[in-house]
């Protein structure tokens, strides 16, 4: 029952990440590259005092590093260019499913196979998803767009994997967020974003950077070892769900059918995998 707090919390505290991220974005507060920058900042200013404070040091220099922070590095790059050119829920759906794809096939590369119930359960899911967020009408699909989306969603199944064998999660998530600190500034930089914010919007990225992604990242990192692979991959389809359930409610948004029928569908295929996991 734990875990099952835990997982849902950190899904919750990556939904408030969606949320953050459209409140200054939408609003005009915040540009993707500048709330981008601001946010991995202040993950690493407030993870970094948590270990300083707990008498422990940040271990910078790691092999762990090398895929943590450069996975990291790699998706939030990728998330918050892609975003300039790609439909929101185009986007989220490219990335989602390419985070299902890359985490079941390195199971099977494992060599523990999937079972068909999981693979049911996580056909359904994205099924579901791909109904909510499919946007209506013509859809523009950008190459340069997906290919960086496509990229961030293999970063984020890298970093999620990479944090099953992190031995302290605090520590282990301070350190990639502040080796890709520079990193993600440079990358983000050089692209030419134009760095246009207002005090709502570094106080938007602020709260992400520190609460909802630094703390919630530790968190998805202190649960990921009691999660098998798969299961890890198909619980995050809930995200953009609580993401727009939270717009409904924080935001004003409107439910409608389709969403109401999508999210039956997700929450019923992460039932059926999640399950099958637990009865073997």
């Amino acid at each position: 029952m734990r875990l099952i707090f835990l997982t849902a919390l950190t899904m919750c505290a990556f939904a408030a990440n969606s949320i953050l991220n459209r409140m200054a974005i939408d609003s005009g507060a915040s540009d993707p590259a500048g709330f981008a920058i601001v946010r991995v900042l202040a993950g690493a200013l407030v993870l970094t005092a948590l270990v300083l404070a707990r008498g422990r040091d940040v271990p910078l220099r790691n092999r762990r590093r090398l895929i943590g922070a450069g996975s990291l590095s790699v998706y939030m790059i990728g998330f918050s260019i892609a975003y300039l050119t790609l439909d929101a829920g185009l986007g989220a759906l490219v990335l989602f499913a390419v985070v299902q794809i890359t985490m079941f096939a390195f199971t099977a590369a494992s060599g523990t196979l999937p079972t068909r119930q999981q693979l049911a359960g996580a056909a359904i899911a994205l099924g579901g998803l791909a109904y909510v967020l499919w946007p209506s009408g013509t859809v523009r699909v950008d190459p340069v767009g997906t290919a960086l989306m496509v990229a961030a969603g293999i970063g984020w199944a890298a970093y999620s994997l990479a944090g099953r064998s992190e031995p302290d999660a605090l520590q282990g998530t301070a350190a990639n967020f502040v080796i890709a600190l520079p990193v993600t500034t440079l990358a983000l930089l050089v692209t030419g974003a134009e760095w246009q914010m207002t005090g709502l919007g570094y106080l938007l990225a602020a709260v992400s950077g520190g609460i909802t992604s630094g703390l919630g990242y530790a968190l998805w990192y202190r649960v990921l070892p009691n999660l098998a692979p798969t299961v890890a991959a198909v619980v995050q389809l809930s995200v953009p769900v609580i993401a727009i359930l939270g717009g409904v409610v924080l935001l004003g948004e409107s439910a409608n059918a389709r969403l109401i029928v999508g999210a039956s569908l997700v929450l019923g295929g992460i039932a059926l995998a999640v399950l099958r996991r637990q009865q073997s």
